[in-house]
């Protein structure tokens, strides 16, 4: 079962050791180059959610699996993380190269924190992989190398240049990838489109057998969204091609293939939290999306 990593668990498993102000410091912050962080005979990293915000430069080559995507890199990238996705990662190659920081959301001061969630590396379904030309990774390494020399100064207003730091990384990347949430929607159906497969992303992901998939209909979603199913069925179809139970239905079938991938739950658990009666309907359902059974994909 898929556990949330805790700033604790982390440096455990990284480092056999805590930081002494880890438990004063609500808004903790650390930076680290990669090839420090691996410990003969440490435990591999699991598929689950971390309560702090992660920015990593990848070197290598390697597969993030991120909520219900993969994500294949091979060369120079930098990744967002945050606490509301789970992932893993994994190395394809024995080279650990690169650096990255940690932080919690308290780090940052009242106004970045309000707008995190609507950064296109931060929102619902984004994609968190930058990739990066090796002049780009010259770039995106001398913000690291001066993160690591900032830490361990003096300068007794040091965070505030780390947040700054941060923060261009951040910026750096979007003018890198601009993402498509950066310009308005051309029209009213985009626009009911994206609020809709925002509110979709929002369920997701599922976390324990005990929580469940409450919108399970376009009529589920118009409600919410106020609108006449039949307006949110036509302005879905004219923008994308699909209708409203496509959309719900293959993001329904990723979600079971993540859990059936990262987690040890039985089936039965698994068609409960997807909202099925029966694990019966369950597996009907995903044969239908996917023609093969849970359990046969299960052991692929």
């Amino acid at each position: 079962m898929a556990t949330t990593e805790t700033l604790e668990d982390f440096y455990k498993q990284k480092f056999n050791w805590l930081p002494d102000n880890l438990s004063q410091d609500i808004g903790h912050f650390n930076v680290f180059r990669t090839e420090d962080c691996y410990m003969p005979g440490a435990k591999p990293v699991v598929y689950s959610r971390r309560d702090f915000y992660k920015v990593s430069l990848f070197r290598g080559k390697g597969v993030v699996h991120y909520a219900d995507k993969s994500i294949e890199m091979e060369g120079s990238a930098l990744v967002f993380f945050n606490p509301f996705v789970p992932y893993t990662f994994e190395n394809l190659n024995q080279q650990h190269s690169g650096a990255f920081c940690i932080y919690k959301e308290s780090f940052f001061n009242d106004m970045m924190r309000s707008n995190v969630h609507e950064l296109p590396m931060f929102a619902p379904g984004a994609n968190p992989v930058y990739m990066l030309t090796d002049e780009q990774d010259k770039y995106v390494y001398a913000m690291f190398e001066k993160m690591l020399a900032e830490i361990n100064s003096d300068y007794r207003y040091k965070y505030d240049l780390l947040r700054n730091y941060i923060t261009e990384l951040i910026h750096y990347a979007m003018k890198i990838q601009p993402s498509d949430r950066l310009y308005k929607h051309p029209d009213a159906n985009s626009r009911i489109t994206s609020v809709f497969t925002e509110l979709l992303e929002r369920q997701f992901p599922i976390e324990s057998p005990a929580q469940r998939f409450g919108l399970r209909s376009a009529k589920d979603f118009a409600e919410q969204l106020s609108v006449h199913v039949n307006h949110l069925n036509r302005a879905i179809r004219q923008t994308t091609g699909k209708t409203t139970t496509d959309h719900i239905m293959e993001r329904l079938a990723s979600e079971a293939k993540a859990l059936l991938r990262h987690t040890n739950w039985n089936v039965s658990e698994i068609s409960y939290s997807l909202g099925f009666e029966e694990p019966a309907h369950f597996n009907n359902f995903f044969k239908k999306q996917t023609q093969t059974t849970p359990s046969a994909f299960r052991v692929v």
